[in-house]
């Protein structure tokens, strides 16, 4: 009697043991959020570690490319898993005409520029930024933006109209613009690209590469550490880029958000 006793009890507490640890297990995984912006309903999934209400943390905004969602580029993107410290932002874009594919728009995407779209996505990202920091403990110095294609594109428009509230950004397999280049200041960047990408052409990103990296005086190139594919091109004025370029197409590279995580956490805002 007293075994089953026991046998009952131990069982009792490792259930509860069991639903506890799933609670917290629910609890970080992300959540969709939702934000009105002039008057339309625009998502994102967010992943808040527990501490985030109390200790300075950093933010990190991931954007999908054209055609894809938010939970496409958590699977393919998984800086939440990465970087459990940080909080962590997977937008979901509105359809959008593309300037490579789908012109009539009928895939999710990003603003290519400044006005297109009535800056709906600008506004989109000043309103999560402005609720996350009502709700959670931003660190300001800490904020970071990365994306592929589309949204690679799309963060270098934020880098162009809200650059000032970022410590560095990583685009992949995009480019910027002539007319948001003069817009830049110099910031740490890591930039992903494949060498045989049929879309965005590599010609492309070079010539985006090339320009930041003159932009932030960097010096010559280096390795950087043991992480293939990547040089680290120092610069005078404390903003680095470093250069991912791959054997590939227009794929995103799987090891490329372990890369981008680890830029993000060498730099932060002095």
């Amino acid at each position: 009697m007293k075994l089953m006793q026991l046998t009952s009890r131990a069982a009792l507490m490792l259930a509860l043991a069991l639903t506890a640890w799933a609670g917290v297990r629910a609890a970080d995984e992300p959540a969709r959020r939702e934000w009105t912006v002039d008057g339309v309903a625009r998502e994102a999934l967010v992943y808040a570690p527990a501490t985030a209400k109390t200790n300075a943390t950093p933010l990190v905004f991931v954007f999908h490319g054209h055609g894809g969602n938010m939970n496409q580029v958590l699977r393919s993107s998984p800086v939440h898993t990465l970087w459990p410290e940080a909080l962590v932002v997977y937008p979901q874009g509105l359809k959008t005409p593309g300037r490579l594919t789908d012109p009539e728009g009928k895939k999710n995407g990003w603003q290519h520029g400044v006005g297109a779209q009535g800056d709906r996505d600008l506004k989109f990202f000043d309103a999560m930024l402005e609720s996350l920091k009502k709700d959670y403990k931003v660190d300001g110095k800490r904020i970071y933006s990365t994306g592929h294609s589309n949204g690679g594109g799309f963060t270098y428009l934020l880098w162009a109209e809200r650059g000032d509230q970022f410590a560095a950004f990583a685009p992949s397999s995009a480019a910027t613009t002539p007319t948001q280049l003069p817009a830049l200041k110099p910031k740490p960047m890591l930039h992903v690209a494949g060498e045989k990408d049929p879309l965005v052409k590599f010609a492309w990103q070079k010539m985006t590469m090339d320009a930041v990296r003159k932009l932030n005086q960097c010096d010559a190139g280096q390795p950087w550490g043991k992480v293939e594919f990547c040089t680290l091109y120092p610069s005078k004025l404390g903003a680095p880029v470093v250069t991912f370029i791959h054997p590939g197409t227009h794929t995103f590279h799987k090891d490329a958000p372990a890369a981008i995580v680890k830029f993000f956490k060498e730099h932060a805002k002095p």
